[in-house]
């Protein structure tokens, strides 16, 4: 028996008119289409789901990878903004060398294998891929505990407000990396506290807010903006290799502390409003992020553009790079209930120092405020398939 379905209303014609909806700034009448085109996942019945997206008792799987029929699964739309989006994982795999082989567990995984994947994909853009299943199979990751639950979580490209001078308001510098340093790199309390690099010239910009370059360095990269509204986009550039710790745990953790909530813009707010609590909360993270500047667009460790909503970060470990995921991925109210699962395609793009293991991967939610929001708010629970050709499949398709 089935918990819930959401059946598919529209005719394919009309699926096909909307293939070319921006990823962002939907108009009403195209949101409310495209609204109606997710797919929400089967769930058995006798499966408990959490608040969280979590599914309690599930089977336990046996090896890192179990298969899983994908013909049971309502498959996305294949839209024009995901084929370009796979264009940047060919070159991803067009430029990596070398061209390993991954075993992990008893999946073996070729870099032919991946291309012969985003092909596939490809031959079915703008249309619903009523058939694939004919063409891919489908690996369950058995996720943080054995069940399939992994956990996604956000990570978004900020804009902060700069100048190329400090003054009065805009005194906190943003550093690059410095090359000739003896010996191990400062914590993150010498650099700030005790001016560890004072004099040495690294000083890239100066922001208003501290708390800004924290999360621009949790990030990884960000735009920063000046006075007369130019744009100048900074890089990820090393860090001070101390281990990275989370400030929200640690918050988490004293009973003293006024906080209902852990999202960025909220612990933004708390240090806003207890400015001398600011130090003493960032320095429990040591961890520190040097930027570089680049004249290009946001690019993960896969050296290509990422896309909003489809580049993922995962441990290549378990998820190789260049990899496309099937994700029944949590949908969530403003309050962080977890209200859905619907399936989405994700491609592993980058990789994060928080990202450790078979059971989390964070996705690229774009640029700006709005990004930080999507961001910010997402910590709930999925579940993610690695798709791969079958065995002797020709690429040619036909419906």
């Amino acid at each position: 028996m089935i918990l819930r379905k959401t059946w598919l209303l529209l005719p394919l014609g009309a699926l096909l008119a909307c293939h070319d909806t921006p990823r962002s700034g939907l108009s009403d009448v195209n949101k409310e289409a495209i609204d109606t085109l997710m797919i929400e996942e089967e769930i058995p019945e006798e499966w408990v789901l959490r608040r969280n997206g979590k599914i309690r008792n599930a089977p336990v799987f046996e090896e890192v990878y179990q298969r899983f029929p994908l013909d049971t699964i309502d498959f996305p739309i294949i839209t024009s903004q995901l084929v370009e989006a796979l264009e940047h994982q060919q070159r991803l795999l067009d430029q990596t060398r070398p061209r390993r082989i991954h075993r992990i567990g008893d999946l073996v995984i070729t870099p032919n294998q991946l291309e012969e994947t985003i092909q596939i994909l490809k031959q079915w853009q703008q249309t619903k891929p009523f058939f694939i299943h004919n063409h891919l199979n489908a690996y369950q990751l058995w996720g943080e505990d054995r069940r399939g639950n992994v956990k996604f979580t956000g990570y978004f490209t900020p804009i902060v407000p700069v100048k190329k001078t400090p003054d009065a308001n805009f005194r906190y510098p943003i550093f690059s990396r410095p090359l000739d340093w003896q010996g191990p790199l400062p914590k993150r309390h010498e650099i700030e506290e005790k001016g560890a690099f004072d004099g040495l010239g690294l000083e890239l910009a100066y922001a208003q807010d501290k708390v800004d370059i924290y999360y621009m360095q949790l990030q990884g990269s960000g735009f920063v903006e000046y006075p007369n509204g130019r744009q100048e986009y900074l890089a990820y550039n090393g860090t001070n290799r101390h281990p990275y710790r989370s400030i929200e745990k640690f918050m988490m953790a004293q009973d003293d502390l006024d906080i209902s909530t852990f999202s960025i813009d909220a612990i933004k707010r708390f240090l806003s409003a207890n400015p001398h609590l600011t130090d003493s909360i960032l320095f429990q993270n040591p961890s520190y992020t040097f930027f570089t500047p680049r004249k290009t667009r946001p690019r993960g460790a896969g050296s290509v553009p990422l896309m909003g909503d489809f580049s993922i970060a995962v441990d290549k470990r378990y998820i190789p790079l260049g990899s496309c995921l099937l994700a029944s991925f949590p949908v969530y109210d403003r309050k962080t209930r977890q209200l859905r699962h619907e399936y989405r395609i994700f491609l592993a793009q980058d990789v994060g120092g928080a990202i450790r293991g078979p059971g989390h991967v964070d996705v690229y939610m774009g640029v700006g405020k709005d990004a930080q929001r999507k961001a910010s708010y997402l910590k709930h629970y999925g579940r993610l398939w690695l798709l791969l050709p079958k065995p002797n499949n020709s690429v040619s398709i036909s419906n």
